[in-house]
């Protein structure tokens, strides 16, 4: 279907010292074509300022309350922008019940409570919602996913995932990138139907004791690493795993998909690192096959697209199409809200499973966070 030539009135919300404009959430609108950014909020007034001469807005195009500015500007699209987790809820629900649509950083927000709540509000007021996962919308996508159906690979049998593993790993890399990790598994492995993590601190289990707030507004967290197992409705079975200061970085930071024929690892960003191991064995040095380059153009040959920007921008300005897309042809985006929430499911599942020792079905019975509950001494399984 060709795209309108409607131009969209897009605002952004950012928050200064409080998450910013998150992996510029902000200026990828000034490469949508479809887009105009008309106006932008931000409670500290110089970083306001500064998000206005960066977005080519004037004064009376400004506003330290998003709130104001969403009932005076009236945009058709609104990004939330912050890194910062606790604000998300707010800023969504304000644009939603606005009947406005919305593009937003990861992760999604802090609770499944929430996520519930955004999610009923956008079906009921028939908003569209995009979240930021890149790696969602990269073109490679779709060629991994023909690789697999024409038995690439085989039957998928596991999908491995790790952070990054940094001064973060554990709990908040979890959050902070587990999310990205958590899209993928779901993504390549189905829904997962139950989890059995745990989670530790110094070498321990960790306690009510060990739970305090988390950074960039995450709410209640602990732990310095963190393993989890999904069991999936495709049968295959994933894992997560993050301990601090493991030192993966960019070069772990997402998926393996094990097949029983063999392998492809999915970095993350627009056009992630994808490799191809044709082997049953799973081991190169061992059988003498190769790891093999993909690209969105063949096996083993080099990437034609050259998108300008660094790993992360291609991807929102994709996006961002994409929730344009979707409110023009009446459909989801390809990262909605029901997908947003998943990985909030998925990681709240860690949390639970740690919470009363055990596996927990999925979706999840109890809506509350996990550790505010095991912070107040509540082990208890929710019926």
């Amino acid at each position: 279907m060709p795209r309108s030539e409607m131009k969209y009135r897009v605002a952004a919300i950012g928050h200064t010292g409080r998450g910013d404009y998150g992996h510029g959430i902000d200026v990828a609108w000034l490469e949508v074509e479809r887009a105009t950014v008309v106006a932008v909020a931000d409670a500290d007034k110089m970083g306001l300022a500064k998000a206005a001469k960066r977005l080519h807005l004037d004064g009376a195009s400004s506003f330290v309350d998003y709130r104001k500015m969403l009932d005076e500007v009236k945009p058709d699209v609104v990004s939330v922008c912050p890194r910062w987790l606790d604000q998300h809820h707010a800023m969504v629900m304000a644009a939603v019940e606005r009947g406005i649509h919305v593009f937003m950083e990861k992760p999604f927000c802090r609770t499944l409570v929430e996520a519930d709540e955004i999610v009923a509000a956008c079906q009921s007021k028939h908003v569209k919602l995009g979240i930021a996962h890149q790696t969602h919308y990269s073109p490679k996508i779709d060629v991994v996913k023909k690789l697999i159906a024409d038995g690439a690979i085989g039957d998928i049998l596991e999908l491995r995932g790790r952070g990054k593993e940094d001064g973060r790993g554990g709990g908040e890399d979890l959050w902070v990138l587990g999310s990205h990790v958590m899209d993928l598994i779901r993504m390549f492995g189905g829904e997962p139907k139950r989890c059995y993590a745990a989670m530790m601190q110094g070498g321990r289990p960790v306690t009510g004791e060990d739970i305090r707030p988390g950074n960039e507004g995450l709410g209640p967290l602990a732990g310095d690493a963190v393993t989890a197992t999904f069991h999936l409705e495709s049968g295959a079975t994933g894992y997560f795993g993050s301990r601090r200061g493991a030192g993966g970085g960019d070069g772990r930071f997402g998926v393996q998909i094990f097949g029983s024929r063999g392998v492809i690892e999915v970095l993350t960003g627009y056009l992630p690192s994808v490799k191809l191991l044709q082997d049953a064995a799973w081991s190169p040095g061992r059988s003498g096959a190769k790891w093999r380059n993909v690209t969105t153009a063949a096996l083993d040959e080099p990437e034609p697209l050259k998108p300008k920007g660094g790993p992360l921008h291609p991807g929102n300005v994709a996006a961002m199409n994409d929730l344009l897309d979707a409110v023009e042809q009446q459909r989801e985006p390809k990262c909605g809200p029901i997908d947003a929430r998943a990985t909030i499911e998925m990681i709240s599942a860690v949390f639970e499973s740690h919470r009363v020792g055990g596996p927990v079905d999925m979706p999840l019975v109890n809506r509350r966070h996990p550790l505010e509950m095991l912070a107040a001494g509540d082990w208890k399984q929710v019926e």
